[in-house]
């Protein structure tokens, strides 16, 4: 009776297992197990084996797909390292060589800023004690030598890596926005809105705030809306706002013409380091001033037409009096 049990799998009347010793391991079975098949045992004796491999069995091998060559491979990569130097150049991050000593000490000639582009994408202004990059905004490096790049440094600049020699750009401290009052007398301190800006942490070493001289030294302007007010940390070494307001802006940036802030000091890496703002523009009271300063460029109009206006009410009120007095008609004289 155990051997008819036992042999309901192969359907034979048992005669199979009558051939195999009972506890014998099956051949196919012990393949199975070698093979890491899993098998299960249902109640009537039937094992059913799940193969790992699949449709191994039908003797077809899937072919592993070969790698690309690292040489067919590398102009793409090329390509998107160069769309994406573009994209930062373009909208986020691009470096700047300074090429002057005018902004000493914070800057020194050979220095790379990294300068923000992207904020001013987002309706940002310059503020007060940034220092920012801007395109020449009316010749004011008229007479400056030309640069001559080799073609390395025409692609590196193309891509943002280096600046362009063809770019005229300038770096200064913004030192009044629009709507400020800026003033300059004798050697100083430099006034904006009437507050005493402190300078000693950015001012070169051993030049005075403000530059004794008759050249625009000694200033005191209104900066209108949509313009700023720069000046180089090298005081008595920069041609900036102060000696150019005989041009068609009086020695304002349009705000139109920046670039973005600079940020960070990038190389060489020994003088690495971020452009923060100076404390002195964040004293109290320097805005007291700021919104007046504005309304000054659009106030006149409104005065005289404040003053004119009892005027013409006193001329009519008597040229009234006069009429009944002398009986004349008040219609318009002089229609002509």
């Amino acid at each position: 009776m155990g051997d008819v049990a036992v042999g309901a799998r192969s359907g034979h009347d048992g005669e199979e297992h009558r051939r195999h010793p009972e506890g014998a391991a099956d051949p196919a079975a012990r393949r199975a197990v070698a093979s890491g098949s899993e098998s299960e045992t249902a109640e009537d004796g039937t094992v059913t084996e799940y193969n790992d491999g699949g449709d191994q069995g039908s003797g077809s091998t899937p072919e592993a797909r070969k790698p690309r060559s690292f040489w067919k491979e590398l102009p793409i990569l090329i390509g998107i390292a160069l769309v994406l130097a573009l994209l930062i150049k373009t909208f986020l991050v691009q470096a700047f060589s300074i090429p002057s000593d005018s902004m000493q000490n914070t800057l020194q000639r050979g220095d790379r800023v990294l300068v923000d582009k992207l904020t001013p994408w987002f309706g940002s202004e310059p503020e007060r004690g940034e220092v920012v990059v801007f395109h020449d905004p009316a010749d004011w490096l008229a007479g400056e030598p030309a640069a001559s790049p080799n073609a390395l440094q025409t692609v590196l600049s193309w891509i943002g890596l280096m600046p362009s020699a063809e770019e005229k750009d300038l770096i200064k401290r913004v030192i009044g926005v629009g709507g400020d009052t800026v003033e300059c007398k004798n050697t100083g301190p430099l006034l904006v809105n009437g507050k005493p800006l402190d300078e000693q942490s950015y001012v070169y070493a051993g030049n005075t705030p403000c530059s004794v001289d008759d050249q625009g030294g000694q200033f005191t302007v209104h900066v209108p809306k949509g313009f700023i007010w720069v000046m180089g940390d090298h005081r008595q070494n920069s041609r900036d706002s102060r000696y150019n307001q005989s041009d068609t802006n009086h020695g304002m940036v349009p705000v139109k013409e920046v670039v973005g802030r600079a940020i960070v000091k990038a190389w060489p890496i020994n003088r690495w380091g971020t452009l923060p703002v100076p404390d002195t523009f964040d004293q109290q009271g320097i805005n007291q001033q700021s919104s007046a300063a504005g309304a000054l460029s659009v106030a006149p109009e409104g005065v005289a037409l404040t003053a004119v206006v009892p005027v013409a009410v006193w001329r009519r009120r008597r040229a009234a009096k006069a009429a009944a007095g002398t009986g004349t008609p008040t219609t318009a004289t002089g229609g002509r």
